[in-house]
């Protein structure tokens, strides 16, 4: 029995297993569904920061399926990174933090009281400025610049030293591993938290060699935006209706999935070639809530794209349960479109993207994507809060001894991608657990 269970070492699930583990009276152990550190295969993959390690056939990447939008339905394909090091092991490298607006979600999160916990992060990641020097990212800013948003340019901070990614997983869990209070238990997928009398007593989970049981004294999930409301969701702990439908016992009637944001994005194709051998997002443009992105790579394609991401979306999406078998992934909903303004927005993100780039390229018409962001699924706010998951210490409402750190309890996604802020929060909160 473990005094502290993580389900989940991702970004979050990381951090906090190292900062919990630095007390030798206390024994962690972090459960991960995919590969661990010492699988050569993985370690390679994640390793090397100019390639997406995202592709169907990935062993470090779990893929869902979502409908960006309702009218029409615009099915699309989002990817999670499943292994240690979680989605942060296999993304672009970007790790920017939130800006001072994006705080004062609950007591104990305000600008002030995070900043210390931003600059412990980023001392251990050491996130490098990337370098505007050739290929589309040059070309787009030497266009911006022509049309004077010059000063709006600005060179995206990377998790990447010398072609190497370098996220929590490698820099934070994996020097941990000699501590003997520590045991990272690879191939391991849990089910549901196993609730007893009002409290969390450990996980159902499943592993090579057929069910697993564990107990512990505190349990912790980071499984991620989607992972981590799935567990609650399948333990009882969601909208009461939706889990006496499929026949979950009810343990806490909270609203897990129903109000997720993520940046929605329009992608317009380029003539530009894609380049090898640098970070997929070097630069980005803001302008007024606006993200533009010239991407480094095709994504599959031979030409580049120019990313338009609404930073500040109103839209909210909604995950649930069709089934209560483990074996039936979650229905996700993005919705982008329930929003008209943010249309209106995207649309004058791509006005802009024509105005800079008229004549330096050609420029196909936007299409639908997602910057897969999604954070919010099981929100922080005070008790009595209708919209809140867990309390401002990430405590679940309503079960004793179940925290959540990661993504979903960011009640809104940051204005920024959300790597930074992730790895600040599960920091912050073991102070907490």
């Amino acid at each position: 029995m473990s005094d502290v269970l993580i389900v989940g070492a991702g970004s979050a699930g990381s951090v906090l297993a190292e900062r919990l583990s630095a007390d030798p009276g206390c024994s962690v152990t972090v459960l991960e569904s995919g590969p661990g550190l010492s699988d050569p295969v993985s370690a390679a993959l994640t390793a090397d920061a100019f390639q997406l390690p995202i592709g169907p056939d990935s062993p470090v990447a779990r893929h869902y399926r979502t409908l960006l939008t309702d009218r029409p339905p615009r099915p699309a394909e989002i990817v999670r990174g499943e292994c240690v090091g979680g989605s942060g092991a296999v993304n672009g490298g970007y790790f920017w933090r939130a800006a001072r607006g994006d705080h004062g979600w609950a007591p104990g999160w305000s600008w002030e009281e995070t900043e210390d916990h931003y600059r412990a992060v980023e001392s251990r990641i050491a996130p490098h400025r990337a370098v505007i020097a050739g290929g589309p990212t040059e070309a787009f800013a030497a266009a911006a610049g022509v049309a004077g948003h010059a000063d709006a340019v600005a060179a995206v901070p990377l998790n990447i030293d010398r072609g190497t990614r370098r996220g929590p997983g490698a820099v934070f869990l994996g020097p941990s591993l000699g501590r003997p209070n520590i045991t990272v238990r690879s191939g391991i997928r849990a089910h549901r938290v196993r609730v007893r009398a009002g409290r969390a007593v450990g996980v159902e989970a499943s592993g090579p060699g057929g069910p697993v049981v564990l107990d512990a004294d505190r349990v912790v999930l980071s499984a991620g935006a989607i992972g981590s409301a799935v567990l609650l969701l399948r333990s009882g702990i969601g909208p009461a209706a939706d889990l006496r439908r499929l026949a979950i016992p009810v343990r806490a009637e909270l609203p897990v999935g129903q109000a997720f944001s993520d940046h929605p994005e329009w992608l317009m194709s380029t003539a530009w070639s894609a380049v090898g051998g640098r970070p997929v997002l070097e630069a980005v443009l803001v302008a007024d809530g606006l993200e533009v992105r010239p991407y480094t790579h095709g994504f599959g394609s031979p030409t580049t794209s120019v990313g338009v991401a609404l930073m500040r979306p109103r839209s909210r999406g909604r995950l649930s349960l069709p089934s209560e078998d483990p074996g039936v992934p979650p229905r996700i909903e993005h919705r982008y479109d329930s929003e008209p303004a943010d249309v209106a927005d995207l649309a004058r993100g791509a006005e802009l993207v024509r105005e800079i780039l008229s004549g330096a390229t050609e420029l196909g018409g936007p299409r639908w994507s997602t910057s897969q962001h999604l954070c919010g699924t099981a929100p922080i706010g005070a008790n009595g809060d209708p919209h809140a998951v867990v309390d401002h210490r990430c405590r679940v409402h309503g079960v004793e001894g179940l925290w959540v750190i990661d993504g979903s309890v960011l009640p809104r996604v940051p204005g920024r991608g959300p790597h930074a802020t992730i790895a600040m929060l599960a920091h912050r909160a073991a102070e907490f657990v």
